[in-house]
């Protein structure tokens, strides 16, 4: 499928990536800290050139769609997506556009020919002021005249290295010639492995309607709403080791952990997703793998990829098949899975995998012989994804590492457990520990254990309520899908307004998109279990619109998919909890951060 309208114009951009009681007695503490555990650490990419507004609708696009998928209800099709982004530019004057694009990107993505800068543009963004302390008028908003941002007050909110992530804006993520960035190209794309040969179920994938899957995949992936765009044009696999804080071909890496059998969790983009390094074939070979606990398959890409998309190779990724690795083992077997943006298909085998020194040997997982470029494209800084919800989600029809780790004796329980970092705090200390929790990241006191009311594999749970500032907001009858791989909140449209009409000068623009002061104080907070747990304010001000107004895009948006009472809950709260989750007990369990 084709785009000729501007919307395509974005294709170089809107690239991939795509959640006080007593303790509780059966909360799925495991052997805490023992060698039965394993600790996974979690990194980060530094954020993409991309205009926060249009970041903002792909953020809702994905998590509209994913929470469709979630909930058994119809998903917003391309073509609505698609429109929703169109209508999101179309608020955008070109004057904005202009201190983040130069004219010649002006003219190709946005259609907007001969604008020069300090020109007078048509368009107009406005918002209305929603907020409590507000009057509720419509606004333009080149006169704002709320509360704006000193030069000084982001070294006052942010540590200097992520400063520096922030600033550093190389250019637009895509399919782009001629660009300077150099990454290790590893494993033989070109060699084919004739034990892999799934084109049928690769060209499912490309035509299944899953986002990306066009002959415009970088466009299709903005439509969906893509929630890993990263600036970078080198593969996240070659980002080896390095120490926690440093930025290796788009990545923040994560401390070296101190805990045996504990590797960092890195941090993708700014707080958009997290990525562990894993080993996989003989010889062990580094792998950047997505850690989601929204989905429930493990894959990487063949040896022999291709691009759903463009016909193309797979990308400056490392790869998996019987040239890169004698233990591997293949099947005729089909594999597809199609999520919130872009979509994969390929074959099952067997390989050997190593996470955090524990061995899974001829373990069962996917290669992906195609990939729409959501997944394929240079910008991607992962080489595959590990789904870490329920194995009956699973398409294709094995166990999750955790609950074959379980199964082999090599950790005591299928529990995952989640310390998500935040960039802004600069500590670079996520990680995911499978089989336990870690007691050094949690306040004991604080942890509260609840049942997975999801039917269908996902981790969700009963929301008791929600208070701003101590003020109760009024929600009964909610629950919440906690999803690692949903980088905001998406509510019901009610529920959005609630929340933001009790934050002084929040604002909701002409397209239903929330903004909120970058300098809010306010603290929003969610009870479980009876335990209540507060968002960092830093988190409701998820992007600065970089115009000066001192406006944010907020960290909650309204989502039209899914019943009035669903909440998708990503990783704008749970950076403020440690998450963990028990297949065995079907439970899921928070704790106040240390």
């Amino acid at each position: 499928m084709y785009f000729t309208s501007s919307l395509a114009l974005l294709a170089g951009a809107l690239l991939a990536a795509d959640a006080a009681a007593a303790p509780s007695a059966s909360a799925p503490v495991g052997d805490r800290r023992s060698p039965g555990m394993v600790h996974m650490g979690l990194r980060q990419v530094p954020p993409s050139n991309e205009h926060p507004l249009i970041r903002m609708q792909q953020h809702i696009n994905r998590g509209s769609r994913r929470l469709a998928h979630m909930t058994r209800r119809t998903p917003p099709s391309d073509e609505e997506l698609r429109e929703r982004l169109q209508r999101r530019v179309d608020t955008i004057p070109t004057s904005m556009l202009a201190r983040r694009y130069s004219p010649e990107e002006l003219e190709t993505r946005f259609n907007r020919h001969g604008y020069k800068r300090g020109e007078e543009d048509k368009r107009e963004y406005t918002y209305t002021v929603i907020g409590k302390r507000g009057d509720a008028s419509s606004r333009p908003h080149p006169s704002l005249e709320f509360r704006g941002l000193d030069p000084e007050e982001p070294e006052r909110r942010f540590p200097p290295q992520s400063i520096e992530a922030r600033k550093n804006r190389v250019g637009y993520a895509g399919r782009k010639q001629g660009r300077d960035i150099e990454a290790r190209h590893r494993g033989n794309k070109n060699k084919q492995d004739p034990n892999c040969d799934n084109t049928g179920a690769a060209a499912g994938a490309a035509s299944s309607g899953a986002a990306g899957a066009s002959a415009s995949g970088a466009a299709a992936g903005a439509a969906s709403g893509n929630a890993t765009a990263t600036a970078s044009a080198a593969a996240g696999s070659a980002s080896g080791a390095a120490d926690g804080g440093q930025q290796v071909d788009g990545v923040t890496k994560a401390n070296t952990p101190t805990t045996d059998n504990t590797l960092g969790l890195d941090i993708e983009g700014n707080d958009t997703g997290y990525l562990s390094t894993i080993q996989m074939g003989t010889p062990p070979t580094d792998f950047e793998i997505l850690m989601d606990s929204g989905s429930a398959d493990l894959w990487v890409g063949s040896t022999q990829c291709q691009s759903a998309t463009s016909g193309g190779d797979c990308g400056k990724h490392q790869f998996l098949g019987s040239d890169t690795s004698s233990s591997f083992q293949a099947t005729k077997t089909p594999f597809q899975v199609t999520y919130g943006t872009g979509a994969v298909a390929g074959a099952i085998v067997q390989d050997n995998i190593a996470m955090g020194g524990l061995n899974l040997d001829a373990h069962t997982f996917g290669v992906a012989t195609q990939e729409t470029d959501d997944f394929a494209d240079d910008s991607v800084p992962f080489d595959g994804l590990m789904g870490l919800a329920q194995s009956t989600l699973s398409n294709q029809g094995v166990p999750t590492p955790p609950e074959a780790l379980a199964s082999a004796g090599l950790i005591q329980d299928a529990i995952v457990s989640y310390k998500i970092p935040r960039l802004a705090d600069g500590l670079n200390d996520g990680q995911v520990t499978f089989g336990g929790l870690d007691d050094t990241k949690f306040d004991a006191t604080t942890l509260t254990t609840v049942d997975n009311v999801s039917p269908d594999g996902f981790w969700e749970a009963d929301l008791d309520g929600a208070t701003m500032d101590g003020t109760d907001l009024g929600f009964k009858g909610r629950t919440a899908i906690l999803d690692t791989g949903t980088t905001l909140m998406i509510v019901p449209d009610d529920d959005a307004l609630a929340i933001h009409q009790q934050i002084d000068g929040a604002a909701q623009d002409q397209v239903n998109g929330f903004l909120v002061p970058c300098n809010t104080a306010q603290t929003l907070s969610l009870a479980f279990g009876g335990t209540s747990f507060d968002i960092d304010s830093r988190d409701l001000a998820f992007a600065d619109l970089g115009d000066g107004s001192g406006m944010c895009v907020s960290g909650i948006q309204a989502g039209t998919v899914g019943g009035a009472n669903e909440w998708l809950v990503g990783d704008t709260f749970l950076k403020n909890a440690y998450f963990s989750t028990d297949v065995t007990k079907n439970q899921l369990s928070l704790a106040k951060l240390v």
